[in-house]
């Protein structure tokens, strides 16, 4: 068991890089590349990192050098012979050979591509261009590295024996929500908390602290390193950058309202049936729903990522039910702000009508909500989207419009097509 503490103190001498490996990324990521990569892989994407909690001054908690030094070391970064064999001959969702030969030899010769830096006012411009496959992979590590360097800032002035005290805390919090969780033995979580994780070694502690906990009901981590590394189910699937780019490609209206389902066709092609998890909030879940074509209503579940939770799974649960397919025989995932009150509420409200699990991730990896004056270590929102595709104006719209993103004429324009009215906001936690 690494001393967290200790380490984190010993930082001030540059002990620990922040990201160790290629695959210190989400397995999902992973399995949109090799999507991407041979469907679109000349398509020029933009990402851009966006602060949603504008009250978190980055560039002054940050020193640009020092995150500069954290980006360098990741375009340094190559796949290792041992990851690769890993990713070549594990077993993922039951199929062997998950990433094909052509993929693998890409992946292998890879390093990260330049980014921009600069900074503007209090916040820092990060950006990512070039040939989506290879700007795709940027996302999570850039976003690691932010939060870290963050986290690091503000525990600089604290002494040896205050970290340990802080981590303690933390500890002891993270396993009161564990305890709490184990009493319900059929929930079934996963760490999702790769992207706004407090740091590696945290991560990597909460995730032994499930096992340990919580035994068959944690069933894996979307981060494929931690999952190589102890053995655990590498777990995901898709995001919305996906049905993004295909929509900001569509020529005209007709083409983008067939975007999000041309993303699950090329999908269900890619994996020959296997991965096939909805998620249907990128237009408007309802929307997307009752438009679907009938092939859909055959997929495994739906991950449920913005709006209310309990809402959206009614709305699966009624689409299956019109649908011909039987609720009690899908999966319903949540993974949008949780915590293990909302796990609870959510397990009691809808096991036994839809299989439901979890995808846990910010409060479970970077909850040190509290232990710090002026909670100064309070989880915030950052993100990492992609924003232009060939030139054109990525959009969001969400079933939260807080979350909503892209110019407002086109997002005007996307509520058209995919006929979204009004919209409940909601608070992002992060």
């Amino acid at each position: 068991m690494v001393d967290i503490a200790t380490r984190v103190w010993n930082h001030k001498w540059k002990i620990d890089p922040i990201v160790r490996s290629l695959i210190d990324t989400d397995f999902y990521k992973l399995l949109m590349c090799q999507s991407v990569f041979r469907n679109k892989p000349d398509t020029q994407v933009t990402f851009s990192l966006i602060n949603r909690s504008k009250h978190v001054p980055l560039a002054e908690l940050i020193d640009e050098g020092e995150l500069r030094e954290q980006l360098d070391h990741i375009r340094s970064l190559s796949l290792k012979r041992g990851e690769s064999t890993w990713l070549r001959g594990n077993t993922f969702y039951g199929k062997r050979q998950m990433f094909t030969p052509e993929f693998m030899e890409w992946f292998e010769a890879l390093r990260l591509p330049a980014y921009h830096l600069e900074r503007v006012g209090d916040q820092y411009e990060l950006t990512f261009e070039g040939a989506w496959p290879e700007v795709m992979l940027w996302e999570i590590p850039a976003l690691a590295v932010l939060m870290e360097l963050r986290g690091r800032a503000v525990l600089n002035d604290m002494g040896r024996f205050e970290l340990q005290v802080l981590y303690a805390r933390a500890m002891t919090k993270l396993w009161q929500k564990v305890q709490k969780l184990r009493v319900e033995p059929g929930v079934r979580i996963a760490d999702f908390g790769t992207r706004r994780r407090h740091s590696f070694l945290w991560q990597d502690w909460c995730v032994q602290a499930m096992l340990e906990g919580l035994g068959p009901s944690f069933v894996g981590t979307s981060n494929c390193l931690i999952a190589k590394n102890r053995d655990l189910e590498a777990i995901g699937t898709n995001a919305h950058e996906l049905p993004m780019v295909y929509a900001a490609l569509a020529d005209d209206d007709a083409a983008l309202a067939q975007a999000p389902y041309d993303v699950l066709a090329d999908w269900h092609e890619e994996h020959e049936g296997n991965l096939r998890i909805i998620l249907p909030d990128t237009y408007g879940t309802e929307g997307f729903l009752r438009d679907a074509p009938d092939w859909l209503a055959g997929w495994t579940g739906i991950r449920i990522d913005s709006g209310d939770p309990a809402t959206g799974a009614e709305v699966a649960i009624r689409w299956w039910q019109e649908r011909g397919e039987d609720p009690t025989e899908k999966l319903v995932i949540f993974s949008d702000g949780l915590d293990e009150d909302k796990i609870l509420e959510l397990y009691t409200q809808f096991a036994g009508r839809v299989r439901v699990s979890f995808g846990w991730g910010t409060l479970l990896t970077n909850d040190f909500r509290g232990l710090t004056p002026d909670d100064r270590l309070a989880p915030f929102s950052l993100v990492c989207k992609a924003v232009a595709a060939n030139g054109r104006a990525t959009v969001k719209l969400s079933d939260n419009p807080n979350k909503a993103m892209g110019p407002n004429d086109q997002i005007a324009r996307y509520k058209r097509v995919f006929g979204v009215g009004e919209q409940d906001r909601m608070d992002v936690i992060v």
